[in-house]
């Protein structure tokens, strides 16, 4: 029985469609602002990427995490809608090097042991016939303070997407930052 749109696993061991199958996961290192998930297989039909993560950045309590695929250079299009508690502001861009300024998660500055969590749906991903899209939702909470985004966006390529580099936007990953990518039938 379908609960939310997502099918129950099957009992044969195989996955069932819409089945969220694990295919890898990384933690930061305190060391590196830099975490890959290459060779990803192209039998799936969506991926996500689900995180809590924390940079060793100081100054404002969140920063923006980066993405970027196949090490892909060129233009993200993206938009973002922001909320912090007091205001909302919206932004948009066609010409971001990274999938960038629409996840956030936390500094060093922020509360001892707060997380920037984040969800990624990367749509379509292996299908060769058309431009890839993004979408995420995200949020810092700093003890009363702190940020929420909704955001998307578009790899304009084709190509089939077999790498994603996650970047803690020029600091390091703390070791107390996870991150996991799944496939999804």
């Amino acid at each position: 029985m379908p609960i939310l749109g997502i099918m129950a696993s099957s009992t044969s061991g195989a996955s069932a469609v819409g089945n969220f199958d694990s295919i890898a996961s990384a933690s930061g290192t305190g060391s590196s602002g830099t975490i890959t998930f290459s060779s990803i297989p192209t039998t799936f039909t969506h991926l996500q990427i689900r995180g809590i993560g924390r940079t060793t950045a100081t100054g404002a309590a969140d920063t923006t995490l980066r993405m970027r695929v196949n090490g892909y250079t060129s233009a993200y299009p993206l938009h973002r809608i922001l909320g912090n508690g007091t205001a909302a502001s919206a932004y948009g861009a066609t010409t971001e090097v990274y999938f960038q300024d629409v996840v956030d998660v936390a500094t060093n500055s922020a509360t001892s042991n707060v997380m920037g969590a984040f969800i990624i749906d990367i749509l379509d991903y292996a299908n060769t016939n058309k431009f890839k899209t993004f979408r995420a939702l995200s949020g810092t909470d700093n003890n009363g303070g702190g940020t929420i985004i909704f955001g998307s966006g578009l790899y304009s390529q084709t190509t089939a997407i077999t790498s994603i580099t996650l970047e803690a936007n020029g600091q390091n990953w703390t070791t107390t930052s996870n991150f996991a990518l799944y496939g999804i039938k």
